[in-house]
């Protein structure tokens, strides 16, 4: 059901995506420098729109999951402390039920 429903969705967004690409081949030149013309040697590139589009599009992606990584980092270190502190606790509520037999606790089963 989950590969249906993929394949449902992924289809019409490559058949968009390929759309995009052939209504947008015309050769572009990307420059970062407003104030002279489009054919002067200091363009940075000459590339299809679509390619273009797809390249600012990936760094895009790759800036925004960066930053959101290197925002998310202090929830990543209180994560991690408090799973040592947890494992800490575990280790031990492990050894206080080696110290103490099963017979000393009537009516109380110990789970491992």
């Amino acid at each position: 059901m989950v590969k249906f429903l993929k394949l449902l969705v992924l289809i019409p967004v490559g058949i968009a995506i390929l759309a995009f690409s052939i209504a947008n081949r015309a050769i572009v030149t990307v420059s970062f420098d407003p104030f002279s013309s489009p054919d002067v040697a200091g363009a940075f590139v000459k590339a299809p729109l679509f390619a273009v589009m797809f390249a600012v599009l990936i760094v895009g992606v790759i800036i925004g999951g960066t930053a959101t990584w290197l925002t998310q980092g202090s929830h990543r270190r209180k994560a991690r402390a408090a799973r040592n502190e947890a494992e800490q606790w575990q280790e031990e509520a492990a050894q206080l039920r080696e110290k103490v037999p099963t017979a000393a606790m009537p009516g109380r089963v110990l789970v491992r």
